[in-house]
């Protein structure tokens, strides 16, 4: 269970780490860089675009549903073209994306937030099938957005009221029920960032200020610890053959050193589940 540099390319605000299955590759934001980041057999990969951008989803082999400070798009990996699908806070200047992932059902959840993290001026929404939907409203650091195994319970949070609720689903994937706290993290001097859920339920999370990934069981109890060299570790995600992409942030580090910012590759033991395509 060890980490090692993946990409030297240091993120103000690395974020929305992915797994795209049909090219066996991960792909990875720097929100305020404006820029999806990636690496093949040839090397570094890059895209830069005229608005933060913070999570995505897989449609198809070529195509990526994008989280943008203006709503959701399309971006053709092969092209760079990005398409805007349906506009989402757009005329609201002071607002953007962050995290964000695709549920079992192939439903695609996102966040917004302040972009000085204004108390409760995000929010939680759900794209399916054509049809975009907001849940949660009043939410001021929208993260760790990820889901059960069997599609059944969405899980959330909000960073900085140091909470992560988990939501019970319908059969689409839409939230049917009371949520409920399942980690209760205020008391930390760090916080619960993005987070993926491995095959036999684990939640596993990134820790702001903590440079490390956390597994939590089904009860909250945390099983696993995976350090990572960057302090303000913000999102992971599942490859295959046992390997855990995780992304840092310089931002709010003085003198930052060498490692922070960077982009990690884990090595671990854990059950890893294949990222939903985004239905659309």
């Amino acid at each position: 269970m060890s980490a090692t540099v993946f990409d030297d390319r240091a993120c103000e605000l690395g974020e929305g780490a992915l797994w795209h299955p049909e090219r066996q590759q991960f792909f990875w934001f720097d929100i305020l860089g404006r820029r999806l980041l990636s690496r093949d057999g040839m090397g570094a990969l890059e895209w830069r675009f005229d608005r933060m951008v913070s999570a995505a989803g897989w449609v198809d082999r070529d195509r990526l549903m994008v989280a943008t400070e203006t709503g959701l798009a399309l971006l053709d990996l092969t092209t760079g073209k990005l398409t805007d699908l349906i506009a989402v806070e757009a005329d609201q200047h002071a607002t953007r994306s962050n995290d964000g992932r695709a549920d079992r059902q192939g439903g695609f959840w996102f966040g917004t937030m302040g972009k000085s993290a204004q108390d409760g001026a995000g929010a939680i929404y759900r794209y399916y099938r054509g049809q975009l939907r907001k849940l949660f409203d009043a939410v001021s650091i929208p993260n760790s957005i990820c889901f059960s195994p069997d599609g059944r319970w969405a899980h959330f949070g909000d960073t900085a009221r140091g909470l992560v609720w988990r939501q019970p689903l319908d059969a689409e994937g839409w939230p049917a029920g009371e949520r409920q706290v399942f980690l209760d993290v205020s008391a930390w001097d760090s916080g619960a960032d993005g987070a993926v859920m491995d095959a036999e339920g684990g939640f596993c999370c990134a820790f702001w200020g903590q440079g490390a990934v956390l597994r939590f069981d089904a009860a909250g109890q945390q099983t696993h610890r995976f350090e990572v060299g960057g302090r303000h570790c913000s999102c992971p995600a599942f490859g295959d053959r046992g390997q855990m992409l995780v992304t840092t942030a310089l931002e709010n580090i003085a003198d930052p050193d060498a490692g922070q910012g960077l982009t990690y590759l884990v090595r671990h033991d854990l059950p890893g589940l294949p990222e939903p395509r985004v239905l659309l």
